[in-house]
C-alpha cells in the first residue's frame, strides 16, 4: 500500500476483452485493447513486459482474472483488488478510464491487494463451489416439485415429514408407473405405515393430471442425477480435505454444529487462517460484522456489511443454526441469552460471529475445542468400612446392635 512505482498497468477486465493502460509518473500513457483469448492474453504480457511495467493492478472480476494472474506473477507484482473498493475510488465511466484510473491507483500504490490462493487451493474451491451450486439446483426442483403436488391438491408435504425420503419417492415413483395402491403401500418401510397407512390411502385415491405427470416425472429424474453427482463430488472434497488439512478439520469438527461439509466449505473458502492477524479480521473479511457510521461522539451500527466470501458466510449461518440447537453447549446458552434481547436472526448472527472468532483461535493455538458441559464431572468419593480381622461378621452385626442400642438410651440426669 505504501509502494510508489514509475510504471504501472491497470487492466479492465470484461468477459471477451481487456482494455489495458500503462502510466507513467510523468503523466505519459498507452492505451491498448486485447482479446481475451490465448493469443490475446499472450500478447497483453509481451506489452507489458516490453514496456517495463513495475506492477499491474486490475479487479477481481468473476474468474476473469486467474489467467492473467498467472501468467503475469512470476514477472513482477500483480494486484487484485476489490471491485467494490476501487469503484468508490474511481467514480468511473468507460472502460479506457476505468483501466487508467486503476493504473494511477496502482501507481500511488493505493489499491489494497486481494488474498489470492495458490492454484491448487483455488482448483479444491470451485470444486467445494460447484457442489453447492448443484445443491441449489436441487432445491430448485424440489421446490418444483412441491409446486407441482400442491397445485393438484396432491398435499403428500402433510402426509410425510419429507417427502424426498424414502416412502416419498417410492410413492412418487408408483404413481408415475401407474401401480395400484395396494401395490405401492406394499413398499413403504412398516414403521411409516403404522403411523401413517390411512392418510396415505385416502392420498393415493386421488389421481394427477397427464401433465402434471409429465412434469414430476422429468423433476424426479434431474433430481436422482443430482444427487448422485452430489454424492460423489462430496466424497472427493471430503476425501481431499481430510487428505491434505487433516489437523484443521479435526479441530473444526469438534466445534458444536460443525460436521464434514462446513468443515471443507470454510477451509475451502479461508484456506490460511494465520493469514488474519485477528479473529475480528477475519470476521470482518467474511462481511460479518456490522457496518459502522461514526461522526464526532456519535457512532451508529447497522446491518452486517456482507463483504467477502458469501459461500464462507452462508455455511458458517447454518453451522449457528445448528449450533444452536445444540443441547448443554455454552454455544446454545449464548445463543438463548442473545434471543430475548435481539431476536432470532440477529442472535443467530451474533452466534455465527462467535463461533467463527473461537474457530480461529482454535487453529492458530491448534487446540480442539472442548465444551464446559463436556468437561468431566467431579467423583463422588465413598468411605468403606474396614472390619477388623479378629471379628466375624455375624459378631460385627451384634456389636453394631449393640452400640445403636447404647446411642438411643436417653442421656442420664445432668448432677
Amino acid at each position: 500500500m505504501t509502494t510508489d512505482y514509475q510504471i504501472a498497468a491497470g487492466l479492465d477486465v470484461h468477459k471477451r476483452f481487456i482494455v489495458a493502460t500503462i502510466l507513467w509518473t510523468n503523466g505519459s500513457k498507452f492505451q491498448e485493447k486485447f482479446d481475451r483469448t490465448v493469443q490475446g492474453l499472450l500478447a497483453l504480457k509481451n506489452w507489458i513486459l516490453q514496456n517495463k511495467c513495475q506492477v499491474v493492478a486490475c479487479e477481481s472480476t468473476s474468474d476473469y482474472w486467474i489467467q492473467i494472474y498467472d501468467s503475469l506473477i512470476d514477472h513482477l507484482p500483480v494486484i487484485v483488488g476489490n471491485a467494490h473498493d476501487i469503484k468508490v475510488l474511481s467514480h468511473k465511466k468507460t472502460d479506457k478510464i476505468d483501466s487508467e484510473i486503476i493504473a494511477l491507483l496502482a501507481l500511488k500504490g493505493m489499491i489494497e491487494p486481494s488474498r489470492v490462493f495458490s492454484r491448487h487451493h483455488r482448483d479444491f474451491r470451485k470444486l467445494v463451489r460447484l457442489r453447492h451450486f448443484l445443491v441449489k439446483k436441487r432445491t430448485d426442483i424440489k421446490n418444483r416439485i412441491h409446486g407441482i403436488l400442491d397445485t393438484e391438491l396432491f398435499h403428500l408435504s402433510e402426509t410425510l415429514t419429507d417427502i424426498f425420503g424414502v416412502s416419498g419417492r417410492l410413492i412418487m415413483i408408483g404413481i408415475l408407473q401407474g401401480d395400484p395402491a395396494d401395490k405401492i403401500i406394499k413398499q413403504i418401510p412398516w414403521k411409516v405405515l403404522n403411523k401413517k397407512e390411512p392418510e396415505i390411502r385416502n392420498l393415493l385415491e386421488q389421481s394427477l393430471s397427464q401433465n402434471a405427470l409429465i412434469q414430476l416425472g422429468h423433476c424426479l429424474r434431474v433430481m436422482m442425477k443430482l444427487d448422485e453427482e452430489i454424492g460423489l463430488l462430496t466424497k472427493y472434497v471430503i476425501h481431499y480435505a481430510h487428505t491434505n488439512y487433516p489437523r484443521k478439520v479435526e479441530i473444526l469438527k469438534s466445534v458444536p454444529g460443525v460436521g464434514d461439509i462446513t468443515a471443507v466449505t470454510l477451509i475451502a473458502e479461508i484456506d490460511n487462517f494465520k493469514d488474519f492477524s485477528s479473529s475480528d479480521k477475519l470476521a470482518s473479511w467474511l462481511g460479518i460484522v456490522p457496518k459502522v457510521y461514526q461522526s464526532a461522539d456519535h457512532q451508529v451500527k447497522r446491518s452486517i456489511t456482507k463483504r467477502g466470501s458469501k459461500l464462507g458466510r452462508w455455511i458458517l449461518t447454518q453451522a449457528a443454526h445448528a449450533a444452536a440447537k445444540k443441547k448443554k453447549s455454552v454455544l446454545r446458552d449464548f445463543y438463548e441469552a442473545k434471543k430475548p434481547v435481539i431476536g432470532t436472526g440477529k442472535a443467530i448472527i451474533a452466534l455465527a460471529r462467535k463461533m467463527i472468532t473461537i474457530i480461529w483461535h482454535l487453529i492458530v493455538n491448534d487446540e480442539t475445542y472442548v465444551d464446559v458441559y463436556a468437561q468431566p464431572k467431579k467423583q463422588v468419593k465413598y468411605h468403606n468400612v474396614r472390619i477388623p480381622v479378629a471379628y466375624t461378621l455375624e459378631e460385627a452385626l451384634k456389636l453394631l446392635s449393640d452400640t445403636i442400642k447404647e446411642m438411643k438410651k436417653p442421656d442420664p440426669d445432668p448432677i
